[in-house]
């Protein structure tokens, strides 16, 4: 184990960051624009994309540069749905609700494929059973699944190194594994080419100085104190990961997630396992904005890596980074309540890479007059 270099350096290394940029025109506008972005993550850059194209005057703003928050910090997963289990969903928000909830998410993977180019693969995803409980759990979703029509198969016989750790699992056909940053950086490019100004290392305090008509708060889980009024409603969260060293052999074909997503992991084209999770090892001390990584943590992360891998992890890898997490696990969506021309588009629970995209363009599209039945679900009004 080499729990002392976590310790020590507190190391800020994600594997996704090392992809080159992309180069992409530098479109400026000079004086008020018609909409201002802060974030210039997947959400921000999905939003800033469908404002240009519809000719309006965009300007986004990061502390950062393009991707280097959540959107480069993640698991680099691309599910469909949402953070609750599809049978809960079901029984809470109703029927309808879940299910178009689902279809919304399906068809942005499908646009974000149109888009993203080798930085997106559809292998599918595993949903795992750790334990007789989350069977029952997952089984239950399963089932859910087959009575409304949506595309999913059950294993009782898990294969390859999933055989005898594992109680069964679902297998989610056309979900994705991206490489997060090289998307985003991508997306970035596209809405410079449509005319968007991206300010980088530009960094936001009071979105009421923004030269802006409208402007949308596009940051998850960084940012808290931008709309006070809902700083109580997303609460910033650390997810932390790492990654091996390449592996001389195929171990897991697509993303992997067990013990209700606290567990995720996937093997990356070059042969590397990525590993994230275990935020319930100290779940109280991930409720932070603080982006480091920590001993008790990782040290279950090598662990269980080790495990996955079949021999000690040499891990080449390790970060922390920030998501949004909410009362009732979705996204907060639409315009702030009692604030005049600011929106917000954030709380993605740790799903972020999907709806992520799918409300970035949500957002722009309620701004520019054309509202989906989605928003409703979506409401920040909800916690006012």
């Amino acid at each position: 184990m080499e729990i002392r270099v976590a310790c020590e350096d507190r190391s800020v290394n994600p594997y996704w960051l090392e992809d080159p940029p992309v180069s992409r025109p530098s479109p400026r506008h000079e004086g008020t624009v018609d909409v201002a972005i802060v974030g210039a993550g997947v959400t921000g850059c999905a939003a800033a994309l469908r404002l240009a194209e519809a000719g309006l005057r965009v300007r986004v703003h990061d502390e950062r540069a393009v991707a280097e928050g959540a959107s480069g910090r993640n698991g680099g997963f691309a599910l469909r749905g949402g953070a609750t289990r599809y049978d809960v969903a079901r029984e809470t928000y109703g029927v309808e609700q879940a299910r178009g909830l689902w279809n919304w998410t399906e068809r942005a993977l499908d646009r974000i494929e149109t888009l993203a180019g080798d930085a997106l693969q559809r292998p599918g995803s595993f949903r795992l059973a750790a334990d007789e409980e989350e069977r029952e759990q997952i089984h239950a979703e399963y089932e859910a699944f087959r009575e409304d029509g949506i595309d999913a198969e059950w294993f009782d016989d898990l294969p390859g190194m999933l055989a005898g750790r594992f109680e069964g699992g679902i297998l989610h056909v056309g979900d994705g594994a991206l490489q997060p940053a090289r998307w985003v950086r991508r997306l970035a490019a596209l809405a410079a080419e449509a005319g968007a100004e991206i300010r980088e290392h530009d960094r936001v305090d009071d979105v009421s100085a923004l030269d802006a008509e409208q402007v949308i708060v596009a940051t998850d889980g960084y940012g808290h104190g931008l709309v006070p009024e809902l700083a109580d409603t997303i609460w910033p969260t650390r997810g932390q990961v790492i990654v091996s060293e390449p592996i001389d052999r195929v171990l897991y074909d697509k993303p992997h997630y067990a013990r209700q997503g606290f567990d995720y992991w996937q093997q990356l084209p070059d042969g590397r396992v990525l590993l994230g999770g275990f935020r319930d090892v100290s779940i109280l001390d991930e409720l932070t904005e603080v982006e480091e990584t920590t001993p008790t943590i990782q040290a279950s992360l090598e662990q269980f890596l080790g495990e996955l891998i079949g021999e000690t992890p040499r891990v080449s890898h390790r970060w922390a980074g920030i998501f949004g997490l909410t009362q009732d696990m979705l996204p907060l969506v639409g315009r702030v309540p009692g604030r005049e021309g600011l929106w917000v588009a954030a709380g993605y629970s740790g799903h972020g890479n999907v709806l992520g995209f799918a409300s970035g363009e949500l957002v722009a599209e309620a701004l520019l007059g054309q509202p989906s039945p989605q928003l409703e679900l979506l409401d920040p009004a909800r916690f006012v």
